[in-house]
């Protein structure tokens, strides 16, 4: 019936007497969250050097770094989908359509919503960027967002 209080005040291992062991499906949402990181560091990479993203992204240019800290744009895309993947675990039965397409496009979508749109509406507000430059990083990001949900919904299929 889950885990028992222990009898001793802080019982060896805590207070409860049985702790979660890594395996199972904690190794799988480990796994896959890391395996998503990296995923969203390639889509990052290859939605924001090609050339027209390099074109449309001139207006930030006085503002950008002139050397990326790479183990932090890692570390942070590693982080983000850990999160994404916990948050698409507890959303997915609430998502309509299948338990694929549906959830994964779903997913990515509120993702994209939250994550992207709201950020480039905010920076439309804010700064003078051209307007292309909005819509490029919204499609971009839309792209990413439900690449990203569909690679959950697809390794997430038999996690329960």
């Amino acid at each position: 019936m889950g885990a028992q209080l222990s009898s001793q005040p802080f019982g060896g291992a805590g207070v409860f007497e049985s702790r979660p062991k890594l395996g199972g499906p904690m190794l799988t949402y480990l796994i896959v969250g890391i395996a998503g990181g990296i995923i969203f560091v390639i889509l990052d990479f290859v939605l924001n050097v090609n050339p027209l993203a390099q074109r449309l992204s001139e207006p930030y240019r006085p503002l950008a770094r002139k050397a990326m800290p790479l183990a932090a744009a890692v570390a942070i895309d590693i982080l983000s989908s850990m999160a994404m993947a916990g948050i698409f675990l507890l959303l997915r039965p609430s998502f309509p359509g299948g338990p694929l397409i549906g959830a994964g496009i779903s997913f990515g979508v509120l993702a994209w919503f939250f994550r992207v749109l709201m950020g480039a509406l905010s920076q439309w507000v804010m700064f003078q960027i051209p307007a292309k430059t909005h819509l490029y990083n919204i499609a971009a990001g839309l792209v990413e967002m439900v690449a990203l949900g569909l690679f959950y919904a697809v390794t997430f299929k038999s996690f329960r």
